[in-house]
């Protein structure tokens, strides 16, 4: 088969599969871009490996300004590389969150703790949505629209159902866009990175099958406490957190976990009590994996060190599941045409030129020669074809959309990681499960595992590297 490549895509080793059909979104990613979205709730991959321990807040003590007539005037909690958080966002999020956590039946932080973890989720947000915009990968407003009506679809409910059950749960449909849109952000920002940095070797997906017995068989839902420490602490410190470990082991094995949790943890999701859900292997980090897979329910493992500093893990549950699903269809016979959108005017027109060339395919032109002639990709000298693809061996973004398209149709300009893409599906034919499909499987999970590791560390080095002022008035 001749290799395929986006553009931009640095050449992989040779045991990965080519072109788009990169396995960072993984299977993941099989339910498409709404079905990921939907099951991130208020935390996000940062849940995963609780790569941002939160730091001791240094407060810089502030009077509430007020306005005319003693008005009380939105003033700034922090600032994160000279943009800002605002008190009302601190309080929104803190409320939702709350709300949350109470109709779960779920114990909630006391106020100090709580707006502390909120700020630090806010401030992630931030350096997420600074860096998607430097790197132009944030959503446009019609992006935004496709994917909340997917999620609509999925759900089989209209848009102003939708929008109702949104309000009905203190949340503003701005608001939840805005949360699909950051979701959408934090994908693409992932994807980029892993581009730049995973490759998967035969031997990891030879150990991968070797571990899992069959693609997706195990599930496990894992609780977890993290005590930051920095990769360079000295070896006082070291051994100061390292003793606090020891003790959060013990007591994690006779008190509630979500309370400990909540006590104690310094990752971004200790205010929902540090359980991070049903997940396969392929989807925790490999240092979770080997502390839980010997183990029975119940029982905790720790401390486990990481970059991120010290982790103590629950076995909470565990399952046998089916093998992975392939999604709603078996394979696509799918082609394309790419334009470039490093930038938000590239893409901006990208998204413009590809609108025409799909009014003027619709009035009779020809996809092939429209893509031979004007795509960037390596496929343009087939006409965009890119052949018969699995489900999860392209990204998130090309998946959704190819998945909502019946065949001859083609899609609206369609933004990823590689650029802007006008999508046609050709067929669609029955999966298979032979030998190199599941070798296939295996490797977008080692390699959506990795990916997820890599995004981890790399967001908390850009934290690391941020400037970040605190104004949270306690007073």
């Amino acid at each position: 088969m001749t290799p395929r490549f986006f553009p931009g895509q640095h050449l992989p080793a040779p045991s990965v599969p080519p072109g788009p059909r990169r396995a960072a979104g993984g299977l993941a990613g099989l339910a498409g871009l709404a079905g990921r979205i939907r099951r991130a709730a208020l935390t996000s991959l940062l849940a995963l490996f609780a790569v941002v321990a939160a730091p001791t807040l240094v407060l810089a003590q502030e009077r509430s300004a007020t306005g005319p007539e003693g008005q009380l005037i939105d003033r700034v909690v922090a600032v994160v590389n000279q943009e800002a958080v605002t008190q009302s966002e601190l309080i929104t999020r803190v409320a939702l969150i709350t709300r949350q956590l109470n109709e779960r039946g779920q114990l909630v932080p006391p106020a100090a703790e709580m707006q502390r973890q909120v700020l630090e989720q806010l401030i992630m947000d931030r350096i997420r949505s600074q860096l998607a915009g430097d790197f132009g990968l944030r959503p446009s407003e019609s992006e935004i629209d496709r994917a909340v009506a997917e999620i609509a679809q999925r759900e089989g409910v209209s848009l102003q159902g939708m929008r109702e059950q949104i309000n009905a749960q203190g949340l503003s449909f701005a608001g939840y866009r805005e949360q699909i849109a950051g979701e959408i952000t934090t994908m693409r920002l992932r994807d980029r990175e892993a581009r730049e940095s995973v490759t998967v070797s035969e031997a990891e997906v030879d150990a991968y099958l070797a571990r899992s017995g069959a693609v997706g068989a195990v599930e496990y839902e894992v609780g977890h406490i993290l005590l930051s420490l920095p990769p360079d602490a000295d070896a006082a410190r070291v051994k100061e957190r390292t003793t606090f470990a020891n003790e959060i082991v013990r007591r994690a094995a006779s008190e509630n976990f979500e309370t400990l949790t909540r006590a104690v943890s310094e990752a971004p999701d200790a205010s929902t009590g540090g359980n991070l859900g049903w997940r396969t292997a392929d989807r925790l980090p490999q240092l979770f994996i080997d502390a839980v897979s010997p183990m029975s329910e119940g029982q905790v493992a720790g401390p486990i060190r990481s970059p991120a500093g010290l982790h103590v893990v629950k076995l909470l549950g565990k399952r046998q599941g089916g093998a992975a699903a392939a999604g709603g269809f078996g394979q696509t016979h799918v082609r394309h045409i790419l334009l470039r959108a490093e930038t938000e005017v590239e893409g901006a027109d990208a998204q413009r030129r590809l609108a025409e060339f799909r009014r003027r395919i619709d009035a009779g032109e020809s996809f092939e020669a429209l893509a031979r002639q004007f795509s960037i990709d390596g496929s343009a000298s087939r006409g965009g074809d890119l052949g018969w693809i699995y489900p999860g061996e392209t990204v998130p973004d090309f998946e959704a959309a190819m998945n909502a398209l019946g065949t001859g149709e083609i899609s609206e300009p369609t933004r990823s990681p590689f650029g802007v893409h006008l999508i046609q599906v050709l067929e669609r034919r029955a999966g298979d499960n032979s030998p190199e499909r599941l070798r296939a499987q295996a490797r977008q999970m080692v390699r959506e595992q990795k990916a997820d590791e890599a995004f981890a560390q790399w967001l908390r080095e850009q934290r690391d590297r941020a400037y970040v002022e605190y104004r949270l008035d306690q007073s």
